[in-house]
């Protein structure tokens, strides 16, 4: 018997429950993106902008009225608002499970009054999804990356994670896609080979913005050679911020695209489970 065979049936199985059933998601005590309490902000009487200030993504902005909104779309999580705003109203928190299907939720406060999603489109979604619920094949594009999402991606096959017994499974093929991936702010040069995988991939398809670089350009958006992220250029099912998105929260994502797991950020703000 091989020595690693011997040592598999030694340790037992090491396949997580979660999210089947209760069981450990692998994230405990991981730092997650900050809560902002805007109730807390007095920015407007005081003038306070450090938030503002030492945001390396410039995720944290102030209106004209003084008004400071955070917004995830952009954040790194790098937890330096935390250290500096003197009223608190920026806390560290655990929250990691960032996926929302319209990426307006992902400003706090919200912009507007959260509205009603549209009944039919959202009956036209879940009739197109139920041939995928119990299967789903992705192709991953990485657009010009750190290489940090595709470390967490890496580890949804590991066998903790073990992405397969979900039925999602990664292919080389656009042809064969149901999902487009996309991680990566969309550098110039890889612009025009995304929107050609794209349009390779056959009806119905979906894509899904995973880390804050696709999200919203993260700290390296922007530039002249560089795209802000999938807005205005592909049409996004599915945000997933984070700096990189752990595979817990892209797990969640994936689900949340196949009406498998609900929506925990509504108008910025975390709801637990």
């Amino acid at each position: 018997m091989p020595v690693w065979t011997w040592f598999s049936l030694q340790k037992g199985r090491a396949t997580t429950p979660w999210p089947e059933r209760p069981g450990p998601d692998g994230q405990e005590g991981v730092l997650g993106l900050p809560r902002f309490d805007a109730a807390r902000c007095s920015s407007e009487q005081s003038g306070c902008s450090d938030c503002v200030a030492v945001c390396p993504a410039s995720a944290i902005k102030r209106s004209e009225a003084g008004a400071v909104q955070l917004d995830y779309a952009r954040c790194v999580g790098c937890q330096l608002c935390t250290e500096v705003c003197p009223e608190s109203a920026f806390s560290v928190s655990h929250d990691w499970a960032f996926g929302v299907r319209d990426k307006s939720d992902l400003l706090n406060p919200a912009q507007a009054a959260p509205t009603n999603p549209d009944a039919a489109k959202e009956a036209e979604l879940a009739q197109a999804m139920k041939g995928f619920g119990k299967s789903l094949h992705i192709r991953h594009v990485d657009t010009g990356s750190c290489n940090g999402c595709e470390s967490e991606l890496q580890a949804l096959l590991n066998p903790f994670y073990n992405l397969h017994r979900l039925g999602v499974f990664f292919t080389p093929s656009p042809r064969f896609a149901d999902l487009l991936l996309v991680t990566g702010p969309v550098t110039a040069a890889m612009r025009e080979p995304l929107l050609r995988t794209y349009e390779a991939m056959p009806q119905p398809r979906w894509v899904m913005a995973a880390g804050t670089c696709a999200t919203g350009g993260g700290t390296n958006g922007g530039g002249y050679a560089c795209h802000e992220g999938l807005d205005g250029i592909l049409p996004v099912d599915v945000w997933l911020p984070g700096c990189p998105p752990n595979p817990a929260a892209l797990i969640e994502a994936l689900l949340l695209l196949l009406r498998r797991s609900p929506q925990r950020v509504h108008g910025g703000v975390y709801e637990s489970a």
